[in-house]
């Protein structure tokens, strides 16, 4: 009787988890693929996201993995780390921004505006967690002006058409005291990043 090879697996931001399963279950990988997530909170600490990976990585040394997480805020610390893994690869881009919108899109959005504060369905969902919780502006609302005072505008990259969405990117940007857009990027650019790197060439029943 044939056996199930061990498939690829996927290390990715929890930011990550409800589009990374729209991905794999469109794409008929759920059963073949294993995911593991990390703390989506890693966003606002990235010098932690290179080290939480490496033991990882190194207990899956023979596996192929995909790391799902573009350099976010890195600053080439998750490339130096999988140099030594051979088997893994990471999300394309700088940051999940441009995973989403494609990176043609997204440097038109900040060469048109430099001073943008992006957001995802995620983010824009778990704002205040993340983002005003997260930088302590709950407790020091006066520093809104020290983080944003160079921004103009927020931008929601939303994935899925959802009203409920867009009202909290607009509510981010009411409060961070900012213009506020909305350009709907769907999942496709997001779906090639990770489909690519996970092409499943036989699967055995």
């Amino acid at each position: 009787m044939s056996t199930r090879p061990v498939g690829p697996l996927v290390l990715a931001c929890g930011a990550l988890a409800s589009e990374l399963r729209a991905v794999l279950a469109a794409g008929d990988l759920t059963d073949h693929v294993e995911v593991r997530y990390l703390p989506a909170n890693l966003h606002n600490r990235p010098e932690r996201i290179a080290p939480a990976l490496e033991p990882m990585l190194e207990a899956a040394a023979d596996r192929q993995v995909l790391v799902a997480y573009a350099d976010c805020g890195t600053g080439g610390g998750l490339d130096r780390l999988l140099d030594r893994f051979p088997n893994a690869t990471r999300l394309p881009g700088a940051h999940c921004y441009e995973v989403f919108a494609g990176s043609v899109a997204f440097a038109e959005l900040a060469e048109d505006e430099p001073g943008t504060f992006f957001l995802t369905d995620f983010l824009a969902k778990h704002f205040d967690a993340l983002v005003w919780e997260g930088l302590g502006l709950d407790r020091h609302p006066q520093l809104r002006d020290a983080y944003f005072g160079n921004y103009t505008r927020v931008v929601l990259l939303s994935q899925r058409a959802d009203a409920v969405v867009t009202a909290a990117g607009e509510a981010a940007a009411t409060r961070l005291g900012l213009a506020f857009e909305h350009r709907h990027v769907g999942l496709t650019t997001f779906a090639a990043a990770v489909a690519t790197p996970l092409r499943i060439t036989e699967r055995v029943g």
